[in-house]
């Protein structure tokens, strides 16, 4: 499988891990060679209840039996993206009410950039250094690593950027700018949570200037941090929430809310302002809505931060600086992009399932299932204690 895999399916990096997938249920994940490996990544936060859990697989069968794609998306009512954008609308604050849904979470920002300029009239964007919101055009226009993305220029103009938590660049924000984006935790740059208020600060400024202030939940959203998202931990009101990965559980997609007035304006002056074939498709939003009820039916996300207390109780080690993060969203730091390396590589060996950040090498990625048991998080860490054992040793 590996040969054709790099023979015939185009690569994101030139060193992939290549782990040949059998299956995977809960918590773990199986190779081809039946070896069992625990799940700390979670498909990049985007596996919410594991894998194949059985709210989210009879969903999608159930729905697979009475149909599939039937028409693009906005034209017809259907089931299970209706019921998914109402109960969006009752888990989240009333001004949040109304759902525009799309395939996966840099469309998601796409349409949020073009409702900023939509609404405002104005066309000046705002993002931050290290920000990740995604790899289509506009999402890299808001990207803050011109390492990344240097060789595609020229990208979308009159997009500028300030330092999260600086709070002397909110004042950057004037009334020129239709949308400042920012990650309600900054993601790639190293799970890095606002401070001192800081995303109250800017919607306060947001609010002074006529601007629309964006969130990316697209990592923290879903449960991760202990709330269904992330802002919901710091007092503040977007007028824009983007959603994805773990949104689905498991399956690809993604949105973004904001009020009616302002949905409303995509769909005239002009008309079909944002279209997508296959958003909102019906196994899609099946498999969204059964995660959904389950979060908000459960004590999943309530668990997530007596979880995260019991990974920073265990992850006790010389070579860990800090843990950073908030509930199952947390990266451990190590002094260099090396030891990191070889934490991850030997974990790999040992049956689990670490990743990394994508602009902050010295971090190693903790995103598990939400469904994670405490077992299974105080079998995983024994696995890093032993494997930075090792590091130290020189083995």
């Amino acid at each position: 499988m590996n040969k054709d895999f790099y023979k015939y399916q185009a690569q994101t990096s030139p060193y992939p891990l290549g782990m040949e997938v059998s299956h995977a249920i809960g918590s773990y994940i199986y190779d081809t060679n039946n070896k069992k490996y625990l799940d700390f990544v979670a498909g990049v936060s985007a596996c919410t209840l594991g894998h194949q859990h059985p709210r989210v697989k009879e969903a999608i069968i159930n729905q697979l039996d009475k149909y599939m794609h039937v028409m693009v998306y906005g034209e017809y009512a259907q089931d299970p993206a209706v019921k998914l954008c109402k109960l969006l609308a009752e888990n989240m604050p009333e001004k949040l009410n109304k759902t525009y849904l799309v395939n996966s979470g840099t469309e998601a920002i796409e349409g949020s950039l073009k409702l900023a300029r939509r609404v405002t009239g104005r066309s000046q964007l705002i993002s931050c250094h290290n920000a990740y919101h995604g790899n289509t055009m506009g999402s890299m226009s808001v990207m803050g690593f011109e390492e990344r993305k240097q060789i595609f220029r020229p990208l979308i103009p009159d997009v500028d950027f300030i330092t999260f938590n600086n709070e002397a660049d909110i004042q950057k924000i004037t009334t020129k700018t239709a949308g400042i984006i920012l990650e309600t935790i900054q993601g790639g740059a190293g799970f890095i949570r606002p401070e001192n208020d800081f995303l109250k600060k800017v919607r306060q400024r947001c609010d002074e200037v006529g601007a629309l202030m964006i969130l990316d939940e697209i990592q923290p959203g879903f449960g991760r941090t202990g709330k269904l998202f992330g802002f919901q931990n710091y007092d503040v009101l977007p007028d824009v929430v983007v959603m994805g990965k773990g949104m689905g559980g498991g399956m690809p997609v993604g949105a973004f809310t904001a009020n009616e007035a302002h949905m409303d304006l995509l769909s005239h002056d002009p008309k079909l302002g944002h279209i997508t074939t296959f958003g909102g498709h019906p196994v899609i939003a099946a498999a969204c809505l059964a995660t959904l009820q389950e979060l908000v039916e459960t004590n999943i996300m309530q668990e997530t931060l007596q979880k995260e207390q019991l990974f920073r109780n265990l992850l006790q080690h010389n070579l860990i600086k800090e843990v950073r993060g908030e509930g199952l969203m947390l990266a451990i730091m190590t002094e260099s992009p090396e030891i990191t390396n070889q934490i991850i590589f030997k974990c790999q060996d040992k049956g689990l399932i670490l990743f990394w950040l994508l602009f902050e090498g010295c971090a190693i990625r903790i995103t598990p299932p939400l469904t994670i048991s405490n077992q299974e998080i105080t079998d995983g860490c024994g696995i890093i204690i032993e494997a930075m054992n090792q590091v130290m040793s020189g083995k």
